[in-house]
């Protein structure tokens, strides 16, 4: 395996936190109507858009390692974080449309992306410490 699927774990973190924080941030930004808290929110979001990218094509390496079994739950996995960090792409490159219908396109292209992070984190916690790992 390269350095690159190595860097997987290390990296996983960045996109995840960077995503939720931008959701956070709309949603302050909802109940202020500050409008610093949506620029916090869409700089964390292409960020976190760009990690994502980074993050897939280490963890596709990764998995690609010969010692990786190829389980139904890694390739959900997998599917997840493409999905997942397409939609963060999408999100982010409509993120300076923000007046009216578009603002609302936003909003909820931007929850999408926070679930389908979310799942995809799950998905890849329960594959290095098992479907259990939240349950003590």
């Amino acid at each position: 395996m390269s350095l690159i699927g190595r860097l997987h774990p290390l990296l996983v973190h960045f996109p995840i936190a960077l995503v939720l924080t931008a959701g956070a941030a709309e949603i302050a930004e909802t109940v202020t109507r500050a409008g610093h808290w949506r620029a916090i929110g869409v700089a964390n979001l292409r960020a976190g858009a760009l990690m994502a990218v980074a993050t897939v094509i280490a963890g596709l390496e990764l998995a690609s390692a010969s010692f990786e079994e190829v389980a139904s739950s890694l390739v959900w996995h997998r599917g997840a974080g493409v999905v997942a960090t397409l939609a963060a792409i999408v999100t982010a490159l409509i993120a300076d449309r923000q007046t009216g219908r578009s603002l609302h396109t936003y909003r909820a292209m931007l929850l999408v992306t926070v679930v389908l992070m979310t799942i995809t984190a799950h998905l890849g916690a329960a594959l290095v410490w098992g479907w259990s790992f939240l349950w003590p």
